[in-house]
């Protein structure tokens, strides 16, 4: 392992103005709580005023670009290189696929959303209690699938293929290297991986700020803490100090351990619900769930709340703007996580992969967790506050309540929690101080343990300014510039896979320009020539194989070639030896098949401008 000095120094013009921009956005929230929380929500009505529809379209169309790419004349281009294995079997790979997908997030929103949205519907969406609850999990799932992983995919594969493919440094100014050229190694890189890291840093701030909200709100059904802003901070720096001992000690193989057992706690958890729960309603309720999806896809796409007002625009602003300015955030995160995994896979099956594996079992998490809390409140079991609101941070244990062994539940899912914040915090401080270094692969320590602190202080920051709204707030604010870099991103990917696609091109046609002269000229020119039929009709030639040959010899017959539908040669027969071209007079004499007729030796026939194999014989 290399030594602290030996590694690449921090990228000065990248590391310092991040920090700063950070440093300065988190004294004044903590210094000034209340002139930021009126700050932060004045900010956010401006931005989803003005950029609401931009998010949605911005989301909608980095779908329509992966799907567009994956399954494109691109699609088999590889990210690595030409004799490149996938570094991982299709199993492991999308095992790490789902390690990427799970989180706090889902763990916080798995009952919450799916019961706000039942609860208090989109404004503008009435009908029948089962209508209602169907449309609460078709919106959930717009938020955490398809569009979700689209968002990743967009930076992964760029990165995939920059580093995989062109042997470029872990960094994200790298993908915009077909479109900016050198430039990305001056200011123009610069300020991309500014963004980029400052947009990551309020990511994983906001993940930890809804970790801490839970576990405070977990703390306080177990009767062990109440939910106080003194909780939350003590839950906050003992979380920070086991990152911190994970980054001193240098234990990340014990944390990758850690993470995978995490996961597999998750899927009891979840198998455990589902088998506790209404079993048969929950599996019913998955696959119809699902089709409605489907089906309703693009309208969910595309809505804005356009005819609602302000309740419209509100409602706008606490979720689906919130949802893709978080994952905007969050994808140079991600996007490095599933890049580093995806050596030697093609785009297609990166593409295909990425959105679809982790999208499935994200459906299911909430099909199951959400359709537990809808099917009580079916039957009148009730989740809710004294006052009929949801409790976003603890509908999760209200749930658990009503199910066998909740004690050991909670603390079950308080230890999934606390895992997931320490593993997520631990990523990101390796993320962030990736892209500071440039895209050193073990930043220095000290950079690690810089930004674990301070992405605690700017978590403590949020939750001091405006708990929730502020952490929404932060996620969409830093998405506006960062949704710009990626639309250069797909740009820039479009501008790689172009060239490399023509490149590929001129490359077989220098290879196989002679015989493209010999087979496509010559011959089709030849046949012309003599009058003969480019292609022999189907039911000629079917009745040539089954008349016997001394029919055909006796009325004279022209031979068609029953392979490939063009005549032998001008005046050939079905009968006797084959004649070869009728240009140069030259015979072959064939052996003879099963059926009496030549069969032919290619050894000895003289060339005809067709090569038994050549595809272009079918012409």
């Amino acid at each position: 392992m290399a030594t602290d000095s030996e590694r690449s120094p921090v990228h000065r013009w990248v590391f310092w103005p991040a920090a700063s921009i950070v440093l300065v956005f988190a004294t004044f929230a903590i210094v000034t709580p209340q002139a930021a929380e009126v700050l932060f929500s004045t900010i956010q009505t401006s931005i989803v005023n003005t950029f609401n529809w931009y998010y949605v379209l911005i989301a909608t169309f980095f779908v329509i670009f992966c799907f567009w790419v994956g399954f494109s004349r691109f699609g088999d281009i590889k990210l690595g290189k030409d004799d490149d294995k996938p570094e991982f079997s299709l199993m492991a790979w999308f095992s790490l696929l789902f390690a990427a997908g799970m989180g706090i997030g889902l763990v916080f929103y798995g009952v919450s959303e799916p019961l706000s949205h039942f609860i208090t519907p989109k404004p503008g969406v009435t009908g029948s209690q089962s209508l209602l609850a169907q449309q609460a999990l078709s919106q959930t799932y717009l938020h955490w699938g398809i569009h979700a992983w689209s968002i990743y995919v967009v930076v992964g594969l760029a990165l995939a293929y920059a580093i995989h493919r062109r042997g470029r440094p872990i960094s994200i100014r790298w993908t915009l290297e077909p479109l900016l050229g050198k430039r990305v190694r001056g200011g123009w890189g610069n300020l991309i991986d500014i963004v980029a890291l400052v947009g990551t840093l309020f990511g994983v701030a906001t993940s930890l700020g809804l970790g801490v909200l839970q576990i405070s709100s977990g703390l306080s059904s177990a009767n062990i803490a109440k939910p106080t802003v003194t909780t939350q901070l003590i839950i906050i720096l003992v979380i920070t100090v086991l990152v911190l001992f994970s980054v001193l000690s240098g234990v990340s193989r014990a944390m990758k351990w850690l993470s995978s057992i995490n996961l597999i706690l998750a899927g009891l958890f979840l198998l455990y619900v589902l088998a506790a729960g209404p079993t048969a309603f929950l599996l019913r309720e998955f696959v119809q769930s699902l089709g409605n999806y489907i089906q309703n896809f693009i309208g969910l796409s595309f809505n804005v709340s356009a005819f609602t007002g302000k309740a419209g625009e509100a409602w706008q602003a606490s979720w689906t703007s919130f949802f893709w300015g978080w994952w905007i955030a969050w994808a140079p995160f991600v996007g490095i996580f599933i890049a580093r995994i995806s050596r030697g896979r093609t785009v297609r099956q990166f593409v295909v992969g990425v959105i679809l594996v982790p999208t499935l079992i994200g459906v299911l998490w909430f099909s199951v967790l959400g359709g537990s809390a809808i099917a009580l409140e079916l039957k009148g079991v009730s989740l809710l506050r004294s006052d009929g609101t949801v409790d976003l941070d603890g509908s999760l244990f209200a749930l658990l309540a009503h199910l066998p062994g909740t004690t050991f539940l909670t603390i079950g899912v308080i230890i999934i929690i606390t895992i997931f914040f320490v593993t997520s915090a631990d990523s990101g401080a390796l993320v962030m101080g990736m892209i500071a270094t440039g895209g050193d692969l073990e930043p220095r320590r000290w950079a690690r343990v810089f930004f674990t602190l301070i992405t605690a202080v700017l978590a403590i920051a949020l939750l001091l300014s405006g708990g929730l709204k502020a952490l929404q707030t932060a996620a969409i604010i830093i998405a506006l510039p960062f949704s710009v870099v990626m639309l250069l991103m797909c740009w820039s990917t479009y501008i790689a896979f172009k060239r490399e696609r023509e490149a590929h091109d001129r490359a077989q046609r220098a290879l196989l320009i002679e015989r493209i002269g010999e087979h496509y000229g010559l011959e089709v020119e030849d046949q012309i020539e003599h009058g003969l039929a480019v292609r022999t009709p189907r039911w000629l030639r079917r009745f040539v194989r089954a008349t016997p040959r001394s029919l055909t010899d006796a009325v004279g017959i022209i031979t068609p070639n029953v392979d490939t539908g063009a005549p032998a040669s001008e005046g050939a027969s079905m009968g006797g030896a084959d004649t070869g071209d009728s240009h140069d007079g030259g015979t072959s004499t064939g052996d003879t098949g099963a059926d009496g007729r030549a069969t032919g030796d290619a050894s000895t026939a003289p060339h005809t401008g067709v090569e038994p194999d050549d595809p272009g014989a079918r012409s």
